[in-house]
């Protein structure tokens, strides 16, 4: 019996390889925190189950009591030990662990990070037999043993956190017993699985392609993120009464994938990101922050981040003109914004929603130079101009959907998908990609636009069976090819800002925003319900790339333009509202907050997120969150509902409130009764108000 043992960054990483080639992966764990496993029977005993992947082909046993659940695979279960790599490339240490069973070779991915607690996993599988394969699953990671102490109490003392997020309502985390969802621990076996599944273009409605399983007990947590804007799968369940995790891209079960894998042919899986830290979900998600940075593509906008005024947001509301613009780029240039974004409209005379596609500037909503002397005007007062596309679709009233092939649009059983009055464009077709490229270069280097909002608005479910073994395999090959054209489009302008948008967060994931600068987090219009997506959205993005609304109301008051900015300012300070019509006294907030911003956001876009009294939802009245710079935390609390005090522990001894300051504010900091090194920050609320603190 072999073992590959890996102690990295925190991690302690175990492989085993035993005489019969049988390949196990026996640790994945804190350093230091060694699973032990108590009260098994012998049947139960040893680590056969603890396979380091699963792979299912269609027309193979199934060799295992599974229900829907992705388990006991062939051949998965078949697989032997044929070769390993470990080596060091720019990210850190990485392993490539390869497998095989009939010609049939299935190599597992795990990608170290110098520094941060997580591992990148992916499986490729390659077709070196004569004969052709269809796959149905395949997992990009898999872990079993996820419990600690006697494995007949498996399911007390944890937690899962379900990542809930829709539509006005993003990353609203839920935690739940497993016996709240439906598991118990009873027999040897469960056929259910604790799952979470998406199904669709919108790989982030309904919830994010995220979950924790937190171990009370051993006060372990392990957090991951599966890396696609698609179909995604995970689930939890047991195997002998151990319990385990699973991450894969789409299934056969579960999302109506399957993918021929041809003689010579070979096949990858989506990437997922799994984090194992000695703490709690917080701690998790520092390190998730952390493998984010690390991943994403280099840019000047995320290393110095800026505001950015976009006119759409209880502002303009999709109807731009020269002579509604114009005011509004006076008042974003002097209340400090970066960036102006001009949304949706910009393309049409009327209602446009149908009619997208071409990206031509209407006719007669611009005067004086059209879209261009407009945004030379931007350009004048010092800021990059910007524009809305929603390049994936098209408009069935859209005079280029009639000149252009069927074989454009997503398909199935021969019929071109039509959501919402809209056609999605199939980006694995180079005549779509070749359109999409034009449209940006005539923006960029015609228009001088050095900003886009890419928005996408559509759901076309399992995806296009045209030229693919299955409705849900074009779908990936499509998203994949997306990702392509949006890499060379960046490679080709280096420092043009691409803002990632979908109804807000509804792709709000990090096979895109490892290439985006930016992401549109809600278009939730309520700036009191905003507090909740606001405080908890740094579980999905980091705060650096998380653009929030704030948008004071034509009628609203010097309290509730605070709150907007407070909203706003920890992370990306997406400013919009009818700024050349508020008082002296209201701009004069905004204007502070935006200096605070800028005065801060380098110290900010190197924290890691806090949540010193629990995660926000919509129904609590006190929420709070923050940003640790190590030498300073900047701290945001809001009130929504009633007056309140909130009572906060930190480890700092010094607080100001940093913004509004010029609005009265109540608070005190005192050493706690407890505990030297602790203080308690004791702030007393109005309802509907806000305030950001600093301490040090």
């Amino acid at each position: 019996m072999d073992f590959i043992d890996v102690v990295e960054n925190g991690l302690h990483v175990q492989i085993e390889i035993t005489d019969e080639k049988d390949v196990r992966l026996v640790q994945f764990a804190p350093a230091g925190h060694e699973r032990v496993y108590e009260n098994v029977p012998d049947f139960s005993k040893g680590t056969r189950h603890f396979r380091l992947v699963e792979v299912q082909f269609t027309g193979k046993n199934h060799p295992y009591h599974h229900g829907s659940a992705n388990k006991g695979s062939e051949p998965g279960y078949s697989l032997c030990y044929s070769s390993h790599k470990d080596y060091k490339n720019n990210f850190g240490r990485k392993l490539e662990i390869t497998q095989q069973a009939s010609g049939i070779f299935v190599t597992s991915h795990l990608q170290f990070f110098d520094g941060i607690q997580a591992v990148r996993s992916w499986t490729t599988i390659e077709n070196k037999s004569e004969r052709e394969e269809v796959l149905e699953y395949v997992s990009s990671f898999a872990l079993t043993g996820l419990e600690t102490g006697d494995v007949k109490k498996r399911d007390e003392d944890t937690l899962i956190y379900i990542p809930h997020n829709t539509w006005f309502c993003e990353c609203q985390w839920k935690a739940h017993t497993l016996n709240e969802l439906g598991y118990d621990a009873t027999n040897w076996g469960n056929v259910k699985a604790v799952s979470l599944s998406k199904t669709g273009t919108w790989g982030c409605s309904d919830y994010l392609p995220m979950g924790s399983y937190v171990n009370k007990k051993a006060g372990t947590t392990f957090t991951w993120q599966i890396e696609t804007s698609g179909s995604w799968n995970w689930e939890i369940s047991d195997k002998y009464e151990h319990m385990y995790v699973q991450l894969s891209g789409p299934s056969l079960t579960q999302n109506g994938f399957s993918k021929i894998i041809r003689p010579n042919e070979s096949f990858e899986s989506v990437p997922c990101c799994m984090v194992s830290v000695q703490g709690d979900f917080e701690k998790s998600i520092q390190e998730i922050t952390k493998y984010r940075r690390a991943i994403r593509r280099p840019n000047k906008d995320n290393d110095s981040p800026s505001p950015i005024f976009n006119d759409y947001m209880n502002c303009l509301m999709g109807d731009p003109t020269t002579e509604n613009e114009i005011p509004l780029i006076d008042a974003a240039a002097a209340a400090g914004c970066k960036y102006y974004c001009i949304d949706c409209g910009w393309y049409d005379d009327g209602p446009w929603w149908d009619g997208v596609g071409e990206w031509l500037p209407a006719k007669t909503r611009f005067s004086n130079g059209g879209i261009k002397g407009v945004l030379d005007y931007i350009r004048s007062k010092g800021m990059i101009p910007g524009l809305w596309l929603e390049l994936e679709v098209m408009g069935i009233k859209c005079p280029l959907a009639e000149r252009v092939p069927k074989d454009w649009f997503f398909q199935r059983n021969g019929h071109v998908l039509i959501d919402e009055n809209r056609y999605q464009l199939d980006f694995r077709n180079p005549a779509v990609r070749e359109h999409a490229t034009s449209v940006v270069r005539r923006l960029v280097e015609e228009y001088g636009a050095g900003y886009i909002k890419m928005d996408y608005n559509l759901d076309l479910g399992v995806g296009t069976d045209l030229n693919a073994d299955s409705a849900a395999d074009g779908m990936l090959e499509h998203k994949r090819a997306y990702l392509s054209w949006l890499d060379e489009i960046l490679a080709r302008y280096p420092n043009l800002v691409f803002e990632n948008c979908s109804s807000g967060g509804m792709r709000m994931e990090y096979s895109l925003l490892s290439r985006c600068c930016i992401q549109s987090v809600t278009d939730q219009e309520d700036y009191i319900k905003m507090a909740a997506i606001a405080a908890n959205c740094m579980t999905a993005v980091t705060p650096e790339q998380a653009a929030i609304w704030s948008y004071p109301l034509k009628n609203g008051d010097e309290e509730e333009t605070a709150f907007n900015m407070v909203n706003a300012i920890l992370m990306r300070i997406h400013q919009s509202g009818h700024l050349a019509n508020l008082s002296p006294a209201r701009l004069a907030i905004v204007q502070e907050g935006i200096r605070v911003f800028n005065q801060i956001s380098k110290e900010t876009s190197r924290g890691l997120p806090i949540w010193p009294l629990g995660l926000a939802t919509m129904q609590k009245n006190i929420i709070c969150t923050g940003l640790d710079s190590g030498s300073s935390i900047y701290l945001a609390v809001w009130c929504t509902k009633e007056d309140a005090e909130a009572n906060v522990s930190v480890r700092f001894a010094k607080a100001e409130c940093i913004f509004p300051t010029l609005l009265p504010t109540s608070f005190e900091l005192n050493q706690a009764r407890d505990s030297a090194d602790t203080y308690e920050l004791t702030v007393k609320m109005k309802a509907r108000t806000a305030r950001l603190y600093r301490l040090y």
